[in-house]
């Protein structure tokens, strides 16, 4: 059975965003192929949650590749996509130390629907667990009103300098 939205779809402005893409990129550190955000929306501070979108185009890197002449959004990126407005969200307030979230783990993924290019993916995530070395959310995808993904994900905080010194042994 699918779970209620985080948070009432028909609440968001798309013509308002809070962070466009260049704030985005102020404290998200993907660029190229590997940006997943196009806007965030909303910030709820009280209850740890964010929304934000991402417009899907043709110039996506996996339309090619995945699947040639049916380009369907592989559940990856999906996932990736909620990674990053997760990451976004406990980078610009502060939730962890470190330089940025790092994945530490996904669990009761489900994929309920396809996306492909010309939609706009509505994402929702809220923090439910805080913890010093540790974050997770719940998320969720929505394109036109249909929950097309969703699940918990688990944020670690990733230090440069302390990976770097760990690779050079």
């Amino acid at each position: 059975m699918a779970p209620p939205p985080l948070y009432p779809l028909e609440m968001f402005d798309f013509d308002k965003p809070l962070f466009t893409l260049e704030e985005i990129r102020e404290v998200n550190p993907q660029r190229f192929e590997m940006e997943q955000l196009t806007a965030v929306l909303y910030v709820d501070r009280e209850r740890n949650g964010v929304v934000g979108y991402k417009d899907i185009t043709e110039n996506e890197f996996w339309v090619r590749g995945h699947m040639p002449g049916f380009a369907l959004m592989p559940g990856v990126v999906m996932c990736e996509c909620a990674a990053q407005l997760a990451g976004f969200y406990a980078r610009k307030f502060d939730l962890l130390d470190g330089d940025f979230l790092g994945f530490g783990g996904m669990e009761e993924v489900r994929f309920r629907g396809p996306i492909y290019p010309g939609d706009r993916l509505l994402i929702l995530c809220l923090c439910t667990r805080l913890k010093p070395r540790r974050s997770e959310f719940d998320f969720q995808g929505y394109v036109n009103g249909k929950l097309v993904f969703n699940g918990h994900l688990i944020g670690v905080p990733i230090h440069k300098e302390r990976a770097a010194a760990e690779l050079g042994d």
